[in-house]
């Protein structure tokens, strides 16, 4: 199977493309890790793009897609999430949703990622990678947890430990996706981790103009 899998959780996006098979190891046949910042909806198709040519195939070969869904900044995620549910549906594709913290790192870790305004996103993993606690969203020094910790480096003093640095893969979107690869019916709907609103809201009252 022929996989495209995106992600625009963090400030770096991922396009990549892997061949997944439920009986042997994935192949990642390309990849693109593009610094975005908040560029992702400018950057994300040349990157597709780039992981197909790379690849010498098209969107016509493409068996399915996979996204990461969050937890991250509103609008750099629902580019990732818009992108990928359009491909899919243009397609015809089945396209599955993981939670981005779970294509980071392996075994038993806590992921810790940014969240901006002085947080860390986190999520917890037993020995199997299984996750057992979050995604959420929390002040570092407040999160109680002994790591270890991978990640976002930045953290580690806030955070009382070492954090090794770590970010989002083809490969670790692909393992975060294989249940439902291998039981379509098991996938859910495309809902994005935001765990906190957005910035921008619309008013809760309209403003009376008065005539002059």
């Amino acid at each position: 199977m022929l996989v495209l899998a995106l992600d625009t959780a963090t400030p770096t996006l991922v396009a990549g493309l892997a061949a997944w098979s439920e009986d042997g190891p994935t192949e990642v046949l390309a990849e693109q890790a593009v610094p975005s910042g908040t560029r992702h909806a400018e950057l994300l198709t040349p990157a597709i793009s780039a992981v197909l040519a790379a690849a010498g195939v098209t969107m016509g070969d493409l068996d399915a897609v996979v996204t990461g869904l969050g937890p991250g900044p509103f609008t750099g995620l629902r580019v990732g999430v818009v992108t990928a549910a359009a491909l899919a549906d243009a397609r015809g594709l089945p396209v599955f949703g993981v939670c981005s913290l779970d294509a980071i790192g392996s075994g038993a870790r806590t992921v810790v990622t940014d969240a901006r305004r002085k947080e860390i996103y986190w999520a917890a993993y037993a020995d199997d990678g299984a996750r057992v606690d979050g995604p959420a969203v929390v002040r570092p020094e407040e999160l109680g947890r002994p790591g270890p910790f991978v990640g976002d480096p930045a953290f580690a003093a806030r955070l009382g430990g070492d954090v090794a640095p770590a970010a989002v893969t083809t490969a670790g979107l692909l393992r975060a996706a294989g249940p439902q690869l291998a039981d379509p019916s098991s996938a859910g709907p495309l809902l994005p981790l935001y765990l906190r609103r957005p910035d921008a809201t619309p008013p809760t009252a309209i403003k009376t103009v008065t005539p002059v």
